[in-house]
């Protein structure tokens, strides 16, 4: 029987978004190493990196994501889990190679174990032509500092999907994305961000969001990277070596609003 340590009160997490070049497998493996190096000096024990951060995003059609896919097996995983500090989790976006599948999937990995691998079950434009389906709504993980729910992107502007993690136990929310810049009234967020925010405040769960910057064959990206607490506000934003920040789990955990309330227990799904 597999014993889980006891969950931390506070934790460390970074958002990181190194450079992403299209095609470039082995050069975006280098450049995430690099990254996950610096989040470690920082001792960050949550550590998460954009959507198909191996690969790019803009694909000219499946047999050119195909190209750049890995599989879960692939030994130059090996190459990242040995930077990987020794207490942390790293949860990064690649386009994955299933037999004749491929999905959008973020891995969840530390320096000794792969924990899990999600592939994105809600799919944005262009990607239904290139990639499969995931069979799960989000996905939580048992990870040394305690519940870990990944989402990918697209699957966070559906309400039901950060609520679901949340019920299921979530302390926090690891967002890989790949948001393309659209047009907003002058200074406010980007849309996706403020759903992020919401659904942070809705769940009482942060949202670790790490976004793209610069543009992949005409596409803007947002520069969304950013660190949502539990109260829905951005504690940590657009850090040029990632974002970084500590937040309390502890304030996490406790649902009970004072002096009559409880986040989940005054829900009533009999009217919904």
């Amino acid at each position: 029987m597999r014993v889980m340590p006891e969950p931390v009160d506070e934790l460390r997490v970074a958002a990181l978004s190194p450079e992403v070049v299209i095609g470039d497998l082995d050069g975006n493996l280098a450049r995430i190493r690099d990254a996950i190096v610096a989040a470690g000096r920082r001792d960050a024990r949550l550590i998460v990196l954009p959507e198909l951060a191996t690969s790019g995003y803009v694909f000219e059609d499946r047999a050119e994501a195909g190209t750049v896919a890995l599989s879960a097996d692939d030994p130059r995983w090996a190459l990242l889990q040995q930077v990987i500090p020794a207490d942390a989790v790293v949860v990064v976006g690649y386009a994955e190679t299933h037999g004749e599948q491929l999905f959008n999937t973020a891995a969840v990995l530390t320096r000794d174990a792969r924990l899990a691998d999600y592939r994105k079950s809600h799919l944005w434009g262009s990607e239904k032509l290139v990639f499969d389906h995931g069979t799960e709504a989000g996905l939580v993980v048992d990870t040394s500092f305690g519940r870990l729910g990944v989402a990918i992107c697209y699957d966070n502007e559906f309400p039901e999907v950060p609520r679901r993690l949340a019920l299921a136990g979530a302390d926090i929310l690891a967002l890989p994305v790949n948001w393309p810049l659209v047009s907003r009234p002058e200074g406010e967020h980007a849309p996706e961000l403020i759903q992020a925010m919401a659904s942070a405040r809705s769940s009482r769960m942060p949202v670790v969001v790490a976004d793209r910057w610069g543009s992949e064959r005409g596409v803007d990206w947002t520069d969304g990277t950013a660190i949502i607490d539990e109260q829905g506000w951005i504690v940590a934003f657009r850090a040029v070596m990632g974002a970084t920040a500590t937040l309390s789990l502890t304030a996490v955990r406790e649902k009970s609003l004072p002096p009559h309330n409880h986040l989940f227990d005054d829900r009533r799904g009999d009217l919904y």
